[in-house]
């Protein structure tokens, strides 16, 4: 017994090319090729059902979430392995959560792509290494980091940062923050090295960017 693959891909010639690798594979030959969602709806309706449908992503009309998520409400029992170009969590916790039983880079070897075929039909799903630890990162996402904090930044020198933003000369702020015009040139010095610049311009720039000050 064969099982029947669809293949979903706008690339015409990488669709070609994957149906080609399909059809070299004992237990597996390609039902049918299509370039979108809508399409693929099209052959449904004329009672071509496969048993898996490989699907991409990026696609005109009717993209790879949407067509997922019809799959998932109306043919649940048709495996669908997403393969795309696309690494990020956003993108492969999308097409897990409209359905998708696993998710494959475009760049992957002929004997991963066989072995994710075997694996959703016969365990229902195919999870590798690198979809779980995006997963898991999506799942528990590092904490966000303070840009100000990891500058380094003492409390003086970021009182400096923000003085050296407006219009008051050195000497100035120097009287506002009682201390010598010596201290403030320290203050200035730490601030050009930790903030990566080399004029005054550039500390009101970076500041502006992290938020210390703003417009």
């Amino acid at each position: 017994m064969k099982y029947k693959i669809a293949i979903v891909d706008d690339h015409t010639l990488f669709a070609n090319a994957l149906a080609g690798l399909v059809q070299k594979m004992e237990t597996f030959e390609v039902m049918f090729e299509v370039g979108n969602g809508k399409e693929l709806i099209q052959h449904f309706k004329l009672k071509m059902i496969p048993d898996v449908v490989l699907l991409d992503i990026n696609m005109p009309e009717m993209d790879g979430y949407e067509t997922a998520l019809w799959l998932k409400n109306n043919y649940p029992e048709v495996k669908v392995l997403a393969l795309s170009m696309f690494d990020k969590e956003e993108a492969i916790v999308g097409m897990l959560r409209n359905g998708a039983k696993g998710y494959l880079l475009k760049g992957c070897k002929p004997s991963e792509l066989r072995t994710a075929l075997d694996n959703v039909i016969n365990k229902g799903f195919h999870y590798t290494e690198f979809v779980t630890d995006k997963l898991l990162k999506s799942l528990n996402p590092e904490k966000v980091k303070n840009p100000i904090k990891e500058l380094g930044l003492n409390d003086r020198e970021l009182e400096f940062v923000r003085h050296a933003c407006t219009e008051l000369t050195y000497n100035q702020i120097a009287d506002l923050m009682c201390c010598s015009a010596r201290t403030v040139d320290g203050y200035r010095e730490q601030a050009f090295y930790k903030m990566k610049v080399k004029t005054r311009v550039g500390i009101v720039v970076e500041a502006i960017k992290l938020g210390i000050v703003t417009l």
